[in-house]
């Protein structure tokens, strides 16, 4: 015997409980194929994350000469909160748009968006309480609150209602146990950008029942045509509103994990919740110091974003793109994203019956190397979407969507009946 312990069986090694019900299909096995196939030298295009710069995208050199200049300043902790010079920023951002009501002390900075939303949903959140989300959702939301020990419980943003929300069914949802409403406005992955009476409403159900609104921003300049934006701080007065955004798209700075919470509205029955908040905040001590320094040159500065979003502007060439391929496709619809980095495709199941999600993927994968998102993968009823980010260039999506009706056409030919008599080959 050479004393070593027999392996314990993997039954005998359960994981957080809370964990075996979230999802995050976006880096899931999809994404893990195609690190496999990049292994084995195939070039992979990457449409499943709104990463810019993995395509060529830039960070203004204003925003990486104000962190450089500051990295001596960057070496201790900072204030749970953040540096001032940035929560300022914030602030001023913020009553520019006409939300008067808020100071330096409302405003957290985060590592990225993502960890405030843990951060807010885990002060919040009791065993058994609910929030209702957008469906389709960005699903770190879903997630979230369930490893909060909450229910997320959806209201739908119907293809055919242009993926707007409908406040009526939104009341209808509400029970004893409902905690909060997440908006996600410019929304990913639809690419919609909701209507201000929409919103209007959403904030005086909101109001009536005492709920926390977390309205998600990220793509809060980021807005084509004449689609216009309405932060929803802007709406909600007799209630607690959580705005959350951040430098990762509108800046195109993912890599420096700079996000911020803005707390307004009523405030006098939130006491032991913001101070939750703080505590969480300062378990994790403070979020990225230098990147921070970015924020007050960011919000400050020309806003570049308008330039990329405007006619003749590579995002917006690229969802025309996106637009004209569709229009040209056998199998698919879009409607027109008005913001955001992403456009939610539909597959016409007329034309091909018992069309799945998750299978397409694959296919396009294994076979044309293009990633997407299935639809599914966002918490909808539906399978018959998916989602690409609009950030490769034209030539690129033309080629794209050269693969797509490829893959489209061979699943249109193996669904087809065979003629009678056909020769079972």
């Amino acid at each position: 015997m050479t004393g070593r312990k027999r392996p314990v069986d993997k039954e005998q090694r359960p994981i957080n409980r809370s964990l075996r019900d979230v999802r995050y299909e976006i880096r899931g096995v999809l994404a893990h194929r195609a690190q496999e196939l990049q292994r084995q030298g195939y070039e992979i295009t990457e449409l499943n994350i709104g990463n810019p710069g993995l395509f060529g995208y830039r960070t203004p050199e204003t925003m990486r000469l104000a962190m450089i200049e500051n990295l001596g300043q960057s070496e201790p902790y900072c204030h749970q909160k953040g540096i001032f010079p940035a929560r300022e920023a914030v602030v001023m951002q913020q009553q520019n748009r006409g939300v008067l009501d808020v100071t330096a002390d409302d405003v957290f900075i985060g590592n990225g968006v993502s960890e405030l939303i843990e951060l807010c949903l885990r002060a919040l959140l009791n065993n058994g309480d609910e929030v209702l989300v957008p469906s389709p959702d960005y699903p770190l939301w879903s997630a979230s609150v369930t490893l909060n020990q909450a229910r997320p419980v959806y209201y739908d943003c119907r293809p055919e209602n242009g993926f707007q929300p409908d406040p009526e069914q939104v009341e209808a949802l509400l029970t004893p146990r409902t905690r909060a409403i997440v908006l996600i406005n410019p929304n990913n992955p639809t690419g919609a950008v909701y209507d201000r009476d929409r919103l209007a409403a959403i904030a005086r159900i909101a109001e009536r029942r005492g709920l926390v609104v977390f309205s998600d921003e990220i793509y809060d300049q980021m807005l084509y045509g004449e689609a216009p934006f309405t932060p929803m701080a802007t709406l909600v007065r007799d209630t607690l509103c959580v705005t959350l955004s951040g430098l990762s798209k509108i800046y195109r700075a993912c890599g420096y994990r700079i996000g911020w919470a803005v707390f307004s509205g009523k405030r006098t029955d939130a006491h032991d919740y913001l101070q939750a908040v703080e505590l969480l905040a300062s378990l994790r001590l403070c979020a990225n110091v230098p990147g921070q320094w970015a924020v007050q040159t960011a919000l400050g500065g020309v806003q570049s974003i308008q330039q990329l979003t405007a006619p003749g502007g590579r995002l917006y060439e690229s969802r025309q793109a996106i637009i004209d391929g569709a229009g040209q496709s056998e199998f698919l619809e879009v409607r027109a994203p008005a913001g955001a980095m992403y456009a939610f495709l539909r597959v016409d199941t007329q034309r091909l019956p018992g069309f799945d999600d998750q299978a397409f993927a694959l296919e396009l994968l294994e076979k044309q190397h293009v990633l997407i998102a299935p639809g599914s993968s966002f918490n909808v009823p539906y399978r018959d979407h998916f989602r690409v980010t609009t950030l490769p260039t034209p030539d690129e999506f033309a080629r794209v969507f050269e693969r797509i009706e490829k893959v489209l056409s061979a699943m249109a030919a193996r669904a087809r009946p065979r003629s009678v008599g056909a020769s079972p080959g």
